[in-house]
């Protein structure tokens, strides 16, 4: 899976910032992530990242973003890199939290249009 497939991509109509015409992501936006009772936690070790962790516990790397927003204090969002030692909290229900993701961001829309193509 792709990074950025889901992410909608717009094109700058505002001559007063940036290059007119310039393609550009849309800002996504991501679901809370309360604590459950069957999260696992783990203490990362030397080499671990997000993305690999998302594909030991999820088998798809990118769902990396899930233990980030998971773990707000403990990870630099902007970066897949860990520090080594620290305790990561993985939800394990993640179907909710991937269905909560596609409504914030309305991406059934691009979903069903990308189903028409």
């Amino acid at each position: 899976m792709k990074r950025y497939k889901d992410i909608e991509i717009l094109r700058n109509i505002n001559e007063n910032v940036g290059s007119l015409n310039s393609l550009y992501y849309a800002n996504n936006s991501y679901p809370e992530i309360p604590l459950n009772k069957d999260d696992i936690y783990v203490e990362t070790e030397f080499g671990d990242r997000l993305d690999l962790l998302a594909n030991q516990f999820y088998n798809d790397v990118a769902l990396y973003w899930v233990i980030a927003i998971a773990n707000p204090n403990k990870v630099n969002f902007g970066s897949l890199f860990v520090k080594e030692g620290t305790q990561l909290r993985i939800p394990v229900r993640i179907n909710n939290i991937i269905d909560q993701y596609i409504n914030i961001n309305n991406l059934w829309v691009l979903e069903n249009l990308l189903d028409l193509m």
